[in-house]
């Protein structure tokens, strides 16, 4: 298995190329980062690129959809609930569908939260693109655009990507791997969502709304990720720290 990374330098959002082998097939996951060190690779290599794999459809992660697809004729694929929004989409990609990228198998996985359809992409049982759900020592937010509810993000971190074999390594949407045996053992999240640690409960204004934070944590842009709940409705939702203030 052969992957390379562009990672945007302002965003920090990471393009991933996947092929099975030098001379092979690849696959694109995601578009933010430069394209010109994907593309050296795919000289380098020899790849033949068959299809560019879109985890969400945020500005930051489909910048150059277009740019791969008039270069080299291939499909965008996008899940069902975010199709009309994801830039050059023509192909949907559902829960639990197969594809072959040489002589990788490759499976979508659903995983709504950060956004409705949020992808993961499963690689046999060696690696898997968590998109902006996973990060290392963090996790999505849950108020971007087309977000969905807090339970769904937990549940698609602890029941559906929690559940593949921890050996795997996460190849995330923003900043470097890591591996589901990492984060099961340090991301704070993941361990409060156990049980392990205990949360906090203190008074803080959450865009500008009254709420309790319960966790806070570094994130990978160096900031900080909030979980909270709004009194208001008792809602959970994680949140950019820069949109938290204890009071």
């Amino acid at each position: 298995m052969l992957v390379a990374r562009s990672m945007h330098p302002t965003w920090l959002s990471n393009t991933w190329l996947l092929a099975d082998r030098a001379g092979g097939e690849a696959v694109v996951i995601d578009t933010g980062g430069p394209m010109e060190p994907i593309l050296e690779v795919i000289e380098r290599e020899r790849l033949s690129v068959r299809r560019v794999l879109c985890t969400h459809h945020h500005y930051d992660h489909v910048d150059h959809n277009q740019d791969y697809a008039d270069r080299f004729g291939c499909p965008i694929c996008a899940h069902p609930a975010e199709f009309e929004r994801t830039p050059g989409a023509n192909t949907k990609l559902h829960d639990g569908e197969v594809l072959q990228v040489g002589a990788l198998e490759l499976r979508a996985l659903h995983i709504p939260g950060h956004t409705s359809g949020q992808l993961a992409f499963v690689v046999d049982d060696d690696a898997v693109f968590t998109g902006d759900t996973l990060f290392r020592g963090s996790v999505g937010g849950t108020r971007a655009p087309d977000h969905t509810r807090f339970e769904d993000l937990q549940h698609s971190i602890m029941e559906v990507l929690m559940k593949l074999p921890h050996g795997m390594t996460i190849y995330p949407g923003h900043m470097d791997p890591s591996s589901l045996a990492d984060e099961w053992e340090h991301n704070p999240f993941v361990r409060a969502w156990r049980g392990l640690d205990a949360t906090e409960s203190r008074p803080c204004l959450a865009y500008e709304q009254p709420a309790q934070l319960l966790l806070q944590a570094r994130d990978y842009d160096g900031g900080s990720k909030c979980w909270v709940r709004f009194e208001a409705d008792g809602r959970l939702d994680v949140v950019p720290g820069s949109r938290v203030a204890t009071q």
